[in-house]
């Protein structure tokens, strides 16, 4: 720091494209912190440095930072500042803001900028000073491409290039710049292997009303992929020509996401580049899925709902009878996914978690740390796949075996919360902001509360966690808040976290969809897509009202209609006991 002229050194956990999940090359905040966590920033001043992260990993980094001297900022809570504020507090007059402008958003950049501008200080943002630390440090990965057909996108390449340049036409812009790996892969129909648990590519897109230039590992596009190309008027250009091509950008009205493009695109264009700073078109295109997705989405949660209920049924009969794990349970319940046809691979890590550490919002088991599950108390299992017909996302709670009483309530609280979302109906122009409370009331009436959103968005054979919509019960700047659309995708999954004793999440993916229309608008539903039991053995019905009661039976319902084709024998007798009306 000091030999490059750096008061002060941030590290984001983020990649060239603001990523959600990084492969090994961007691990550099977990390498200098030892924290593992998917989301967290950490600061580096001369004599100290802090870790900021969000509820889902507090205990977690609390754990992982003890004795490292870093200290651990807790995002949100009471007298915690914010990254901003923490950045004013520390940095002194006159002194400098470092990082690699690849990995820090544009607009994060310019708000440090306006700090250091107070203090007149100044911003370093082309210094990647793990790359002469790391010295083991992973390269960058290329995987071969391929190419999404019809009949899995519901709508060809051309055509979603020709929407987007009616959105161009509508701002006002000549050029749009996307970085998002998953923008670009749903608007190219194309799907790679360069981010681990996203099946994308990594890629630069720049548009124009005359050319799509694609910016991406030559090697990796086939013969096959680049006459694909070539019948779409998409360009191929060197992944490592991008921030050259953008520095020679000039007199152009350029539609662009300051939260979705890095700090050095921004500082490679031309002080003549009129920014239009919106959010990037495709994000609301590719969220709301189009007949041929939604029908495909189906038939994906169908096949997921087979493998994790075999599961459930593996687990619950074999507990008793031979010795697992927390890694072991994992490994099984991937094993049934990969009996499904098509399946992929996992949408992200499984989260198995059992007793204290299911209070552990994003646990992860390893070889060095894991649990025995034993036949009594909560295991916490939130897990996904990929799939060609679509992506999953579901969690389930299993009683294990003998539970205490506050472990069925906790349970029966999140229950009905969940059951209370998805059983909403609203009026067309509602928001995520404006249903969340549907499942947070259950828990507030108790006194009870937990520390992540209610639920996200999930993309078609994409990124597990995809906006703009979401539910969340107050509003942070940027963050998920579309109206929701017929097509959106949007996870339910309240939950309750006991550290030291259990953790309870229920999870099901629900799409959005038009009901009647009167006098009074279009009323939207949600349509289950998730179809695994709930396990009822950790109920206590006295904690559900008589309509829970109905909601809790027509669900299962369905589910035993839907799945009971699939099993036989022991099974299907086991099965038609787990989605029993109570």
């Amino acid at each position: 720091m000091k030999a490059s002229g750096i008061d002060c050194y941030l590290i984001p956990t983020s990649d060239f494209h603001d990523s959600e999940y990084i492969s090994g090359f961007f691990r550099a905040r977990e390498y200098f912190s030892g924290f593992s966590g998917s989301a967290g920033t950490l600061v580096v001043l001369q004599d100290e440095a802090a870790l900021f992260t969000d509820g889902r990993y507090f205990i977690q980094a609390g754990k992982q930072l003890e004795g490292s001297g870093i200290e651990l900022m807790k995002i949100g809570e009471p007298e915690v500042p914010t990254l901003n504020e923490y950045l004013e507090q520390k940095l002194s007059q006159g002194q400098s803001l470092g990082f690699d402008g690849r990995v820090v958003k544009a607009r994060s950049a310019g708000e440090y900028e306006e700090i250091l501008e107070k203090k007149l200080g100044h911003l370093i943002w082309d210094q990647d000073l793990a790359q002469g630390i790391w010295k083991e440090r992973p390269k960058l990965e290329h995987h071969p491409v391929s190419i999404l057909g019809e009949d899995y996108s519901g709508e060809s390449a051309a055509s979603k290039i020709s929407r987007l340049r009616e959105k161009m036409k509508e701002e006002e812009a000549t050029m749009h710049i996307l970085t998002s790996l998953d923008d670009i892969a749903w608007l190219l129909n194309i799907r790679g292997n360069d981010v681990v648990h996203c099946p994308v590519m990594l890629a630069y897109a720049v548009i124009t009303m005359e050319e799509l230039l694609l910016f991406a590992e030559e090697s990796a596009c086939s013969e096959e992929v680049r006459g694909y190309f070539a019948e779409n008027g998409i360009s191929l250009r060197p992944y490592d020509d991008f921030y050259g091509y953008v520095s020679n950008i000039y007199d152009e009205s350029l539609l662009v996401c300051l939260d979705r493009i890095n700090c050095r695109v921004k500082k490679e264009l031309g002080d003549e580049v009129e920014i239009l700073d919106q959010p990037n078109p495709t994000s609301l295109m590719k969220a709301v899925k189009n007949p041929v997705e939604m029908e495909n989405l189906r038939k994906s949660h169908l096949k997921d709902g087979i493998a994790v209920t075999h599961f459930m049924y593996w687990l619950k009969k074999n507990i008793d009878k031979f010795p697992m794990t927390e890694i072991s349970a994992a490994e099984q319940l991937e094993a049934f996914r990969r009996q499904q046809e098509g399946f992929l691979e996992p949408s992200f890590e499984t989260i198995c978690a059992y007793g204290p550490n299911g209070a552990i919002v994003h646990y992860s088991a390893t070889p060095e740390n894991y649990a025995d599950l034993k036949p009594e108390g909560l295991l916490v299992v939130n897990s996904g796949g990929h799939y060609p017909e679509g992506t999953t996302d579901i969690t389930r709670t299993f009683a294990l075996g003998a539970l205490t009483a506050d472990m069925k309530k906790h349970f029966t609280l999140v229950l009905r919360a969940m059951l209370n979302l998805k059983n909403t109906r609203f009026l067309q122009g509602c928001r995520g902001l404006n249903l969340d409370v549907r499942a947070r009331e259950v828990l507030w009436e108790y006194g009870l509360d937990y520390k992540h959103g209610t639920g996200h968005g999930v993309g078609y054979l994409l990124n597990v966690h995809e906006g703009p919509n979401g539910f969340r019960w107050r509003l942070l700047e940027h963050e998920e808040n579309a109206e929701l659309e017929e097509g959106m995708v949007t996870t339910d999954e309240p939950g309750l976290y006991i550290e030291g004793s259990h953790g309870i999440r229920i999870e099901n993916e629900l799409l959005c969809r038009k009901g009647e229309e009167n006098e009074y608008g279009q009323f939207m539903y949600f349509e289950d897509l998730t179809c695994v039991p709930i396990d009822l053995d950790a109920v206590d019905n006295a904690y559900l009202e008589a309509k829970d009661k109905e909601r809790l039976n027509a669900y299962h319902r369905q589910v035993y209609e839907k799945l009971s084709p699939y099993f036989e024998g022991d099974e299907l007798t086991w099965l038609k006991e787990a989605t029993r009306e109570i």
